[in-house]
């Protein structure tokens, strides 16, 4: 009663012996949700007021629900409070109108932001390797609500013209996220590359060379990222390469194919770890502006050939094909998430004015220049009709007098369509392209989706992702050789299933017990998942307990023939990886 009225609070966690707790099984998902960034920070960078819930039990809750496919907030309406709030241990979780509140008080877009920077860089300092090559990529977020005008986009899944705001996500080879850049207004992704994301890179990315060793070895490059058609720009990529960052993009305009005989047969590593064969060939190529550049080409079984331009020269050739042709990972991750993480859910319908100096395209430059497109499509049929209209063969007087008639009609129809298109042309040089929308009349703004609860909820669903992808590379060692590829599947079961909770205060322990998966495979593998995650000697925030993760039978099974002192016959491979280095 005095928490709800501010007087008192907040409450800690404090667990009773329970069975069968409903989706309990995502405590398993606690350790990696910790070593992935799920507590970095986060008391430096937001606070709450006094009250019941304490800042840990809304991020976990979040993260739980994330990991559980409960893909809206509205969701928790539908599930039991009681239940929920076991998990975290208290009597009860928030309700939906209570974890709104909370995280519209959290979602401050400055704090938020500050975090998510902080994030980025531990993960960049946890696997540097990782961060030296960057996949850069646009996508469109549609917006299907009513309350807000916002620019329109092409969506290409869609194939349709919609209203939406533009996402840029920057990842690592094997598509796990580092940060995303929101624009409401879209200005293309080399301006977006160029103003935000590199100078971003160059202060982020750990392990860069100095400027003594970029002056010793002029093939040295502070990283390289990756993008597509879309940011193919000599000039772009000049300049890039002045700032020594290595550039891996698709060849816009290629030329004529080369001698099948240049090819040769490459095995290829990709990052998922599968070595695929592939035919390449490498040329020396000179761009419009003049810039001397590698070009790659991959020639598949049809025959055709696909163009690569790199200006790295410390990748070997197969490297640079690895490179671009791996981003198909970026692509994975961002359906990944859209399917599984609700991604492009709104948490917030609260609209915002947009900032008056953000440029926008002019509507009078938009209006004049949908003009001229129009006079140029009237423009070419009527002159095929006018270099169609011959006479070859003498006809009467009256017919050879409407022909002539009909040909003069359709040359001043010509003439005037000229003239209408000059004259749009002397207009359009006239008019700026982009203004701030400060300038544009209160009918053409745009308005700005309030963005501060939605980063905050997309930033813990990240955090949730990579520690999902940490528990499935430890599950994919356990699994036969046949069966890898599950393990997403696997943990979505295991997040979803129920868990007796036993906490031993005497003991310092919090003991989650699974039940028993299907069959003895997959309880075998959920065995080393669970030595793994107690093997971190993770403690349950705001509590002293520490987790330790067993199966039903309360005996966590090692595989068969079990010897700390033989890697083999623990069933690990020579030199394999436990959850805290993946981490």
């Amino acid at each position: 009663m005095l928490a709800s009225l501010g007087k008192g609070g907040p409450a800690n966690s404090e667990f009773k012996p329970c069975a069968d707790v409903p989706r309990a099984g995502v405590l398993l998902a606690l350790p990696a949700l910790l070593a992935s960034g799920l507590w970095e920070g986060t008391e430096r960078h937001f606070q709450l007021p006094r009250g019941y819930y304490q800042l840990a039990h809304i991020f976990l809750l979040v993260a739980f629900l994330a990991l559980a496919r409960v893909k809206s907030l509205e969701g928790l309406r539908y599930c039991a409070p009681g239940e929920w709030g076991k998990v975290l241990g208290l009597d009860r979780a928030p309700e939906v109108r209570t974890l709104r509140e909370k995280l519209r008080l959290l979602g401050q877009e400055q704090r938020v932001a500050g975090w998510a920077k902080d994030l980025s860089q531990l993960w960049m300092g946890q696997d540097p390797e990782s961060a030296g090559v960057l996949y850069v990529d646009g996508r469109v977020r549609v917006y299907h609500g009513s309350a807000a005008r916002l620019p329109k986009h092409y969506v290409s899944r869609q194939r349709l013209c919609l209203s939406a705001t533009t996402d840029y996500w920057v990842n690592a080879m094997d598509g796990r996220p580092f940060f995303v850049v929101h624009r409401p207004v879209d200005p293309g992704l080399l301006k977006v590359l160029e103003e935000e994301i590199v100078p971003r890179l160059e202060a982020e990315v750990p392990n860069q060379p100095s400027a003594e060793e970029l002056a010793a070895d002029p093939r040295l490059d502070k990283f390289i990222v990756v993008f597509d058609r879309e940011g193919y720009s000599p000039d772009a990529i000049k300049r890039l390469k002045q700032k020594r960052i290595g550039v891996l993009t698709y060849h816009k305009h290629p030329g004529p194919d080369w001698p099948e005989s240049e090819f040769e047969v490459m095995n290829v590593n990709l990052a998922c770890g599968a070595l695929e064969e592939m035919r390449l060939a490498e040329r020396r190529s000179t761009l419009s502006n003049g810039l001397e550049v590698r070009e790659i080409r991959h020639l598949d079984a049809h025959g055709h050939q696909t163009s690569v331009l790199a200006t790295t020269e410390g990748l070997s050739r197969g490297a640079v094909a690895a490179g671009v042709f791996g981003r198909w990972s970026q692509e994975n991750f961002i359906k990944y998430m859209r399917e599984n993480y609700a991604l492009d859910r709104l948490i917030s319908y609260e609209v915002e004015q947009m900032d008056e100096t953000t440029m926008v395209v002019n509507p009078a430059w938009r209006k004049l220049n949908t003009k001229l497109h129009r006079l140029k499509a009237k423009l070419q049929p009527a002159l095929v009709r006018f270099g169609a209209m011959n006479l070859t063969e003498t006809i009467e007087p009256k017919v050879g007098e409407k022909f002539l008639h009909q040909k003069a009609n359709l040359r001043q129809e010509l003439e005037e369509l000229q003239k209408e298109i000059q004259i749009c042309k002397a207009q359009l040089a006239g008019v700026p392209r982009h203004v701030p929308i400060g300038q544009v009349a209160q009918a053409d703004r745009f308005d700005r989706l309030s963005s501060g609860s939605k980063d905050l909820v997309d930033t813990i669903k990240l955090v949730a992702y990579r520690a999902e992808t940490a528990m499935a590379q430890v599950l994919r060692e356990a699994l036969p050789e046949g069966r890898r590829g599950e393990e997403r599947r696997l943990l979505q079961a295991l997040y979803a299933s129920e868990a007796d909770l036993i906490p031993e205060p005497d003991a310092g322990i919090l003991r989650v017990r699974v039940h028993y998966p299907a069959n003895a495979m997959l309880a075998r593998a959920v065995a080393r998942l669970c030595v793994e995650l107690t093997a971190t000697e993770t403690v349950f925030p705001t509590t002293k307990l520490r987790l330790v993760h067993e199966l039903a039978d309360g005996q966590p099974r090692e595989p068969e023939e079990s010897e700390p002192e033989s890697a083999e016959k623990a069933g690990k491979k020579p030199g394999s990886e436990t959850l805290a280095s993946l981490l």
